[in-house]
C-alpha cells in the first residue's frame, strides 16, 4: 500500500510491485484529477485500487460525493475498488455515499473503532449495517490501534470476529506495518495470533487470508505490465 510519506508519488510502491514479478499488488494514492493514461499505467504496474483518508491528522482529503463520482466515472473501467480510511465517528456521514459506490469499497482497519465503547456502540452498529451491502469489504486490521487494553489486543478481537462472521467473503486483512503514528511499535507475531481468534475455522482463514484477497485484488488476472 501507497505511503502517505510519499503522497501521490507511487515510484517506491511501484519498484516493490515490480521486484516480486506479479506476488504483489497494491493500492495508491491518487487525486481525483488523474489522467487516464496515469491511472492505466498504474493497474499496468500492479496497483489495483485507490485510497482516500479522512483522519485528522492528515491532509484532506477530496469530498466522499466527489470521490464517488470519481470511482463511477474512473475507477469502475480499470477494476478498482475504493479503499477508505476514516475515524470511527465519521462513519454515519460517510456512510449514505458508500452505500451507493459503483464499485467495491474496502473500509480500512474496522472503521477506526473504539473497542472500549464495546460491541453495542452506534459507530461499530453502523459499520455492521454498511456490510449488508454487497460491494462493501471490510479489512479486519488494526487491533492496536483499536484497543485499549494493549498486547495482547484481546478487547479488540471480538470486533474482528464480528465481522468475519457477518461477511466472510468480504473481509480481508493485514498487519499495517510499519504502524505509523502509533504510541507503540507492536509485535507483527502477536497481530498474526489474534488471526485465529478473528476467523476460528480453517474455512474462515482460508477466505481471509487467500480466497478474498485474490478476488479482491484480481491476483494472476493478467501478468502485470499488460
Amino acid at each position: 500500500m501507497q505511503s502517505n510519506a510519499h503522497g501521490y508519488d507511487n515510484a517506491a510502491s511501484a519498484d516493490a510491485i515490480a521486484a516480486k514479478g506479479g506476488a504483489y499488488l497494491g493500492i495508491a494514492l491518487v487525486p481525483i484529477s488523474i489522467g487516464d493514461k496515469s491511472l492505466r499505467q498504474l493497474d499496468r504496474a500492479g496497483f489495483r485500487g485507490a485510497r482516500f483518508h479522512y483522519m485528522r491528522h492528515l491532509a484532506p482529503a477530496a469530498p466522499i460525493d466527489q470521490v464517488i463520482a470519481f470511482a463511477a466515472d474512473r475507477l469502475a473501467d480499470i477494476g478498482w475498488h475504493l479503499q477508505l480510511h476514516f475515524e470511527s465517528g465519521l462513519i454515519h456521514e460517510l456512510a449514505p455515499a458508500i452505500a451507493r459506490s459503483p464499485v467495491p469499497v474496502v473500509i480500512d482497519h474496522m472503521a477506526r473503532i473504539d473497542a472500549g465503547l464495546g460491541l453495542d456502540q452506534p459507530d461499530f452498529h453502523a459499520l455492521r449495517e454498511l456490510l449488508e451491502h454487497d460491494h462493501v469489504w471490510v479489512k479486519v486490521s488494526g487491533a492496536e490501534r483499536a484497543s485499549r487494553q494493549g498486547p495482547p489486543y484481546a478487547d479488540a478481537a471480538g470486533f474482528a470476529r464480528a465481522l468475519v462472521a457477518d461477511a466472510p467473503d468480504r473481509v480481508v486483512w493485514g498487519t499495517d506495518w510499519p504502524h505509523p503514528n502509533l504510541d507503540h511499535v507492536p509485535d507483527d507475531g502477536v497481530l498474526a495470533d489474534l488471526i485465529e481468534q478473528t476467523a476460528p475455522s480453517e474455512v474462515a482463514r482460508q477466505a481471509l487470508l487467500v480466497d478474498n484477497p485474490q478476488r479482491l485484488y484480481r491476483f494472476f488476472e493478467r501478468p502485470l505490465g499488460t
